[in-house]
């Protein structure tokens, strides 16, 4: 039976705990040879804590943190929230201009990061920069007796009060999180205490999470998936993490896999992509449990990684403002219930313990039937606390609890939830709503080249203005294996689309790569501004070779 009571600690003060029973375990580990049993990662975030507190005002709440997975960004987090401040995981993938903006959005006047990585980064950021390096240098011998003190020795509840850990609460703001911006300007997402220990619950309840389990962690921080289920869930459970900073760097992915034994992997597809080319077996040997998300597994990509790594991913579901899991397949070695009980393929699995979910009329509002597709709204614990500063918008998307994800749905008789696609992912022709994802899926099988050994997104769908239909689809593409006439017949005879759902012939567009986020999820508005752009330049011939 599963016990749905809310755990009454918040992360931090579950962390100092799993860091005390795991004193004399490694716990943390990285691609560059860095590893801490429990007990030192505690002693080190500890001493770094009183030097980032001698140098942050007693009034700035907010500590931006620029650092990509590591043992090192896994330090800067531990040390703001024992500070007692609000960690803000910077999107180094951004522009400088938009980074600055976060920055300001957020009031930040300190910026946690490495001297390495801001020669690689080359930004000019309108904040003070506070290298690791040298905080680092600035531990006293004071400062490591203390820590070690408290880390090996001291009850609990006194290390607590020490650093007033008892004074925090759940319903306070634990982290900003930026929005991913794939489809607008980023907005910060204010999550609480609340907000990701539920959901690491609910995740831990749903899979199982087990204390010899190694977690792969190469979700980037700024990441709500990242941030929750590969930093702030291993260290207030009882698993370890090993960390590596570029998720497309497969090869070093899986000897670090095989190094550690990684047994959970959580990634996006477009990663799992490259795993699957370049990683081997005996890499992956550990692997029991992998999930996917951020975007829609293709179905042929879980078989292919099930029959090379003998683990089949596990497609989950969530967003940025709900902490971010909702909802997730659960593989039978993980599941309390009959053989496939926990697994649907095509869904993304059940909601979490404690979840509430409903579809909607677009339209109207009201409550869909069964099996009826409508837009998917959420209501649970992990809700966030609302938009940074931004209260209009978040009344517009949070009502009586609901969260809209604007995202369609169908949710059947045993709860699993199909995403049939984002309602702005939708074309409107000749009065039907034509769905962006279900054309792209098709298209994917299509174009799939196996001998292909770069894990890229091939095709990308989305719309433009056409002057008699209103809305035309447009495919942009990387270069095709076969003529655009080929793929629009094998559309219709082979996977069974509509005419109306065809792309026509000049709605090909080929472009260098396919603009994608950090997190490998599609960059939406870069597709749209794409599209647009070689639209707008049919009309004036001299504008095309500088619209792509």
């Amino acid at each position: 039976m599963i016990d749905l009571r809310e755990n009454p600690l918040v992360p931090v003060r579950r962390f100092v705990r799993a860091c005390k029973r795991a004193r004399w375990r490694k716990k943390v580990a990285d691609s560059t040879g860095m590893e801490l049993t429990g007990g030192m990662l505690l002693t080190a975030s500890l001493a770094l804590k009183r030097v980032l507190v001698r140098r942050l005002d007693d009034a700035e709440r907010n500590v931006g943190i620029l650092l990509p997975p590591s043992v090192g960004g896994v330090l800067a987090n531990t040390a703001v929230a024992l500070a007692g401040r609000v960690s803000v995981n910077l999107n180094y993938t951004l522009s400088q201009d938009n980074l600055n903006s976060c920055i300001r959005q957020a009031g930040l006047r300190r910026v946690l990061t490495s001297r390495r990585v801001m020669e690689r980064l080359s930004f000019q950021l309108d904040v003070e920069l506070v290298y690791l390096e040298d905080l680092k240098q600035q531990v006293s011998r004071r400062d490591k007796a203390a820590s070690l003190l408290e880390a090996f020795v001291l009850p609990t509840g006194i290390v607590e009060r020490r650093h007033n850990l008892t004074q925090n609460r759940r319903d306070d703001p634990f982290t900003i999180i930026f929005t991913s911006g794939s489809t607008g300007e980023p907005k910060g997402v204010v999550l609480t205490a609340r907000n990701i220990g539920s959901d690491i619950d609910g995740v831990d309840q749903s899979v199982h999470i087990r204390r010899e389990d190694v977690l792969l962690g190469v979700l980037p921080f700024f990441h709500s998936f990242g941030f929750t289920a590969t930093l702030w869930l291993p260290l207030v459970l009882g698993p370890r993490a090993a960390y590596h900073f570029n998720p497309l760097d497969a090869r070093e992915v899986g000897r670090l896999c095989e190094r550690q034994g990684a047994t959970i992997v959580m990634a996006a597809p477009t990663f799992l992509r490259g795993y699957l080319k370049r990683c081997t077996r005996e890499q992956m040997h550990a692997l029991n449990l992998v999930v996917a998300g951020a975007e829609k597994l293709p179905l042929e990509l879980a078989r292919q990684f099930r029959e090379q790594f003998g683990v089949e991913p596990s497609e989950g579901y969530g967003t940025t403002e709900l902490s971010p899991v909702v909802a997730v397949n659960v593989p039978d070695d993980r599941f309390d219930g009959p053989p496939g009980g926990g697994t649907k393929l095509g869904t993304v699995g059940r909601p979490l313990p404690g979840i509430e979910v409903k579809t909607v009329d677009p339209e109207s509002g009201a409550d869909q039937p069964v099996g009826e597709e409508g837009l998917l709204h959420v209501r649970g614990p992990n809700v966030m606390h609302g938009y940074l500063d931004k209260p209009d918008e978040t009344a517009a998307v949070v009502r009586q609890g609901w969260y809209n994800t604007g995202d369609m749905a169908r949710i059947d008789a045993d709860g699993f939830i199909e995403i049939t696609g984002r309602r702005s992912r939708f074309s409107k022709i000749g009065g039907e709503m034509v769905p962006h994802l279900k054309v792209e899926e098709a298209l994917a099988r299509i174009v799939e080249d196996p001998s292909d050994d770069e894990p890229q997104i091939q095709v990308a769908v989305t719309s433009a203005p056409h002057p008699a239909k209103g809305e035309r689809l447009v495919v942009l593409h990387r270069p095709l294996p076969l003529p655009v006439s080929e793929i629009r017949r094998r559309l219709t005879a082979d996977e069974g689309l509509p005419n109306l759902w065809v792309p026509a012939q000049d709605a090909f567009v080929e472009v260098e790569e396919i603009p994608l986020l950090g997190t490998g999820k599609l960059d939406l508005k870069a597709v749209n501004e794409l599209a647009a752009r070689h639209f707008a330049a049919v009309n004036e011939p001299s504008k095309v070779a500088d619209a792509i």
